[in-house]
């Protein structure tokens, strides 16, 4: 079983940075691959990053490329920073994790078993 608790959100104007944090409980993080997806309002939910599980491995969503950087330290947590923010990043950010001692990574929400209860970020513009 594994618990997971997002933080980092908050409000911040456009062109600037965040970092997100998502503290995981559970003996075998290190064996989990982890991601992070957003959802906006009257929108889905999409895919934004996701690592494998030692971090040798990541991807990104195409709005994400260059802007944001996910990383983990294998001491339960994994990062989101967000530089260069804009109005259209404005969501509620979900980091999420499924057991996978492989090299692979996952961008689909259906292949996630656990999920955090979700961190805000609203950009201004």
């Amino acid at each position: 079983q594994v618990q997971l608790v997002e933080s980092g959100g908050g409000l911040v104007q456009a062109g600037g940075s965040l970092r997100l944090s998502c503290a995981a409980s559970g003996r075998t993080f290190s064996t989990y691959a982890m991601g992070w997806f957003r959802q906006a309002p009257g929108k889905e939910r999409e895919f934004v990053a996701a690592i494998n599980w030692n971090g040798g491995r990541t991807y990104y969503a195409d709005s994400a490329k260059g802007r944001f950087t996910i990383s983990r330290d294998n001491a339960k947590t994994v990062y989101l920073q967000m530089n260069s923010l804009k109005p259209e990043d404005t969501a509620g950010y979900y980091c999420a994790a499924r057991a996978a001692s492989t090299s692979y990574y996952y961008t689909d929400d259906s292949e996630y078993t656990y999920w955090g209860q979700g961190t805000q970020v609203t950009v201004s513009s």
